[in-house]
């Protein structure tokens, strides 16, 4: 720092203000000092800087899984919050696996990351009450923590299913169907009241045989889907609790001789090209990383309010899929 001082012309503390993107530095003097730096290859010390805060300027961010398209703009989101604010994002997938969550998030403690973002897998989240109190400040974002009192970043689920099954009673249906994933994951049970929320404000009764909750591997989803569209019961609509179980829904309802409707939760790429388009209650992921790692980083910088839970709502895009009649008996 004190070669580029002595190139540019100027004082030390001059050249910490522009490193540090610090007002009071006019342009022709900003200009000169990273003259100096390009020309004398300077990088930062952050090191240094670390110790001086007492801050690693890293977070850690466990997702389900880094493949999903559900997560690439929350990811994306919270690593541009962190950017702005000078950090590293290190991110991992848990695979749903509440053990790899859990080996996952304590690694980024142990590596000292200034805070966790987490997706949680698991219903017990006590194992990161050392770490809270050690001052690594943690939101949990799409599912709240287990267990433990913490800041949360939620979707509306049950709102946006009630919704979504409103909105195919409302076009004629009665017999509709729901498929969602595991029964223990907090979204896929919201989504599974909301359904029945619908159903019951709309006098109807729902069938055991028309829900069906588990893994999202297709072959189950396929399979389920296949034992709900056929029979003499059948049912005439489809909920998906999600979008892996949509795309799989659709795969099947293609090869059917007669119009199946359909809602699935969480939009699609491409899925207004299909004929015809899926119809959606979308959640806006890239809302949910950013609000989540904005209240991180508002943790970071001293704010000691109660655990917050912020819920944001969903939006029902209509396509033509979850308008379809139902298919005359």
């Amino acid at each position: 720092m004190k070669d580029v001082a002595a190139r540019a012309g100027v004082g030390l503390k001059t050249v910490s203000r522009v490193v540090n993107g610090e007002s009071g530095v006019t342009e022709d003097t900003e200009r000169r000092v990273r003259e100096a730096i390009t020309a004398l290859g300077f990088r930062r010390n952050d090191s240094a800087r670390v110790l001086r805060k007492g801050r690693t300027a890293s977070i850690g961010l466990v997702l389900e899984d880094l493949a999903d398209p559900f997560y690439a703009p929350l990811n994306r989101a919270v690593e541009e919050v962190a950017r702005a604010h000078g950090a590293l994002l290190i991110n991992g997938s848990s695979a749903e696996d509440p053990e790899r969550e859990r080996e996952l998030a304590l690694a980024f403690c142990a590596r000292r990351v200034d805070g966790l973002v987490v997706i949680p897998a698991g219903h017990d989240h006590r194992y990161l009450e050392p770490e809270i109190a050690a001052g690594i400040a943690t939101v949990f974002v799409d599912r709240p923590a287990g267990l433990l009192e913490a800041d949360a970043v939620l979707s509306d689920s049950f709102g946006g299913a009630r919704e979504g099954v409103a909105h195919l009673i409302a076009h004629g249906h009665r017999r509709i169907g729901f498929i969602g994933d595991r029964p223990r994951i907090h979204t896929a049970a919201e989504r599974l009241r909301g359904y029945r929320a619908a159903m019951a404000a709309a006098g109807l009764a729902v069938d055991d045989a028309w829900v069906s909750l588990g893994p999202t591997e297709p072959g189950r989803v396929r399979a389920e889907a296949e034992r709900m569209l056929t029979g003499p019961h059948a049912v005439t609509a489809l909920f998906a609790g999600n979008n892996r179980v949509t795309l799989t829904a659709v795969r099947v309802i293609s090869r059917l001789p007669r119009t199946v409707a359909l809602v699935g939760f969480d939009d699609l790429e491409l899925a207004d090209l299909l004929s015809p388009g899926i119809t959606v209650i979308a959640q806006d992921a890239a809302r949910l990383g950013r609000t989540a790692a904005e209240l991180l980083f508002r943790r970071l910088d001293g704010a000691e309010d109660a655990p917050r839970r912020v819920e944001l709502a969903t939006r029902l895009i209509a396509r033509g899929s979850g308008e379809l009649p139902p298919a005359q008996d």
